[in-house]
C-alpha cells in the first residue's frame, strides 16, 4: 500500500517562490510506485486549499517544503501537532530555537563550538546603526536575525553602507543581526538521519561567483555559486566539518536532517554561521548534492525523509 503524502509548501514566508520549487521538485522526484503524493500550496496570505480536518483524512505524512517563517519557525509543526498529523522535520520548539540565529549561537558557544561574535538590534531603532559601530569594526555582515535562505544578507565593507544593510535586513525582519565577518572558506554539511541514527554527509565548499558572500542570489541562481561535493580540503578537515555539523544537530535536537553551514579558517577553525532544519531542495540545492556523493539519488533521500520521520512520529506519539 502507497503510502500517502501531502507536500506543504509555499506559504506567508519572503521564501515564497523558493518553497515553491522545493516542494516541486519533490513531488516530480517522489517514487510512483512507494508514494501517492499531493500538492497543498498555502497561499502568501496563509489561507490554506484544504482544511487540516481534510489533509489528516487524505494523508499519511506531511512532508514540509517549506521555508523561512511559518514554516521553519515552529508554526507550522505547531499546528501539525495539535491536529496530530505526521510531518517531516523537526518538531516545533526545535525549530524556533534553530531559525533564532542569535538563540543557537549563544547554544552552540556554551558547548564549545565557535559561532562569530554578534548582537542584535532592532531594526527601527534610532541607537542601532551606534551600537553596530561601537561594537564591531569593518567589514561586518548584516542579517535579519530569524530568516533562512540568507535573504537580506549584507557584507558591510564601508562604515557609510551600514543604514543601508539595517534597513534592507529590516525588510525581513524586526530583529537586525550585526556579526563579526569571519574570513575563510565557506562550507556547509548536511546531516540525515537513517533509521534512528544521524549520519553527517559529505560537506560541500562553496565558492560564490556573484559577491564575496553566499547571499539569497548567489544561494539560488543558476550558476550562482561553485558548489564543490566533496570539497578540496585534507581528510582530517573534512572529517572535522563533519563531526561539528553532527555535534550542532545533537545539540539543537534536530530530526530528519539538518544542514550546518560554517566558515572555515586559515588557522583551521570552523565558525557555525547557521543550521537549517528544513534544507532547500531545488535543483541547485546542497543536501541533495551531498547525499549523492554517498550513493544516495534524490528519490531515495526523499524515501528516508519520510520512513525517519514516520518512525518518529509513532515513537513520540506524532510528535515530538
Amino acid at each position: 500500500m502507497k503510502i500517502r503524502v501531502a507536500v506543504l509548501m509555499g506559504g506567508p514566508s519572503s521564501e515564497h517562490e523558493v518553497s515553491l520549487k522545493t516542494g516541486e521538485m519533490i513531488l516530480k522526484n517522489l517514487n510512483p510506485e512507494k508514494f501517492a503524493a499531493f500538492p497543498v500550496k498555502i497561499e502568501k496570505n496563509g489561507s490554506w486549499p484544504i482544511t487540516l480536518k481534510e489533509l489528516k483524512e487524505k494523508c499519511d505524512i506531511a512532508f514540509i517544503a517549506m521555508h523561512g517563517e511559518y514554516g521553519e519557525d515552529g508554526q507550522l509543526q505547531s499546528i501539525l501537532e495539535v491536529f496530530k498529523i505526521p510531518y517531516t522535520g523537526s518538531g516545533p520548539i526545535v525549530s524556533a530555537l534553530a531559525i533564532d540565529k542569535q538563540k543557537t549561537a549563544q547554544l552552540l558557544s556554551q558547548n564549545g563550538l565557535l559561532a562569530p561574535e554578534a548582537i542584535l538590534v532592532k531594526r527601527n531603532d534610532s541607537y542601532a546603526e551606534w551600537a553596530i559601530q561601537k561594537s564591531f569594526s569593518t567589514p561586518l555582515v548584516i542579517k535579519p536575525a530569524d530568516r533562512g535562505s540568507s535573504v537580506g544578507v549584507s557584507l558591510v565593507s564601508v562604515r557609510n553602507k551600514l543604514k543601508e544593510a539595517i534597513a534592507r535586513a529590516g525588510n525581513y525582519s524586526e530583529s537586525v543581526m550585526a556579526q563579526r565577518y569571519i574570513q575563510g572558506r565557506e562550507v556547509t554539511c548536511g546531516v540525515l538521519e537513517i533509521n534512528g541514527t544521524a549520519i553527517p554527509l559529505v560537506p560541500t565548499e562553496i565558492i560564490p561567483k556573484q559577491g564575496i558572500i553566499f547571499d539569497y542570489r548567489a544561494k539560488y541562481a543558476i550558476g550562482g555559486s561553485d558548489e564543490i561535493t566533496p570539497p578540496n580540503l585534507p581528510r582530517k578537515t573534512v572529517k572535522n566539518i563533519q563531526m561539528i555539523a553532527l555535534k550542532a544537530h545533537k545539540l539543537l535536537g534536530c530530526s530528519g536532517m539538518s544542514r550546518t553551514d560554517m566558515i572555515l579558517t586559515d588557522a583551521g577553525n570552523l565558525y557555525i554561521l547557521e543550521l537549517n532544519t528544513i534544507p532547500g531542495m531545488t535543483e541547485t540545492s546542497l543536501l541533495p548534492q551531498q547525499a549523492a556523493a554517498m550513493g544516495i539519488n534524490f528519490p531515495q533521500l526523499l524515501e528516508i525523509i519520510i520512513r525517519s520521520s514516520l518512525q518518529k512520529h509513532e515513537k513520540y506519539g506524532k510528535g515530538n
